[in-house]
């Protein structure tokens, strides 16, 4: 198994592969900048997670939604990997 790679379980019972680019911890958090796992564009798109604790303890992944958090740990990841460039998708 390949340590870089985080799946996810979507609602509907899929399963959605992310590819790990960079990890940072900013507040006592931790934080993965994935992109979807395969894909080879230059342009691919990318999404950030936070590390946090489940009902039983056990270590999980969420996707950032909150616009400031995301604001925050997107400049760190911008500082930590200067020829990537972070933008929050408008939905």
């Amino acid at each position: 198994m390949n340590d870089s790679i985080i799946r996810f379980t979507a609602d509907d019972g899929s399963v959605i592969e992310f590819e790990v680019v960079e990890q940072a911890k900013l507040g006592g958090n931790n934080y993965l900048l994935v992109t979807e796992a395969g894909n080879e564009e230059d342009e691919a798109d990318a999404c950030i997670l936070k590390e946090i604790e489940d009902v039983n303890g056990e270590s999980v992944f969420e996707f950032v939604e909150d616009d400031s958090e995301f604001d925050a740990v997107s400049a760190l990841f911008n500082s930590l990997l200067e020829d990537i460039d972070l933008v929050e998708e408008e939905e």
